[in-house]
């Protein structure tokens, strides 16, 4: 079966220290990770809990899959292997496309055109003139 579990629909004050008080209760808490946005270190509303073994786990869920914590209905389930990155829009990523770039993203800020989307922002507004 396996020991980990994904545990989702968590408030975004949810701490590590919350779910492993929580989980504690089915079994020994080998670990647990809160997944946080890597730009602005807010919880992302999802972690990770691996219980020592899979009969713990087995027990966590029962016990804690539905129940509220910080006013919220916890998910519970065990954990799926992490898909292999395909690179961007679901596709794979080609290397022999020779388009540039390669990631076929717009990013507004680089690009050449001028108007509200980037470009040259020191023009005056919507009129592509100077500024009296």
């Amino acid at each position: 079966m396996g020991n980990k579990l994904y545990v989702g629909n968590l408030s975004y004050a949810t701490t590590e220290d919350d779910l492993k008080t929580l989980f504690a209760k089915a079994g020994t808490v080998a670990s647990v990770e809160v997944i946080k946005d890597r730009e602005t270190g807010r919880s992302k509303g999802f972690a990770f809990v691996q219980m020592s073994t899979d009969a713990e786990a087995e027990d966590a869920i029962r016990l804690v899959n539905g129940q509220q914590l910080d006013n919220r209905d916890l998910r519970v389930s065990i954990a799926r292997p992490r898909e292999e990155n395909r690179g961007g829009f679901g596709g794979p990523r080609r290397s022999d496309s020779g388009s540039g770039s390669g990631s076929g993203r717009y990013d507004a800020r680089r690009s050449d055109r001028g108007g509200e989307r980037g470009g040259n922002r020191s023009r005056g507004p919507r009129d592509g003139g100077s500024q009296r």
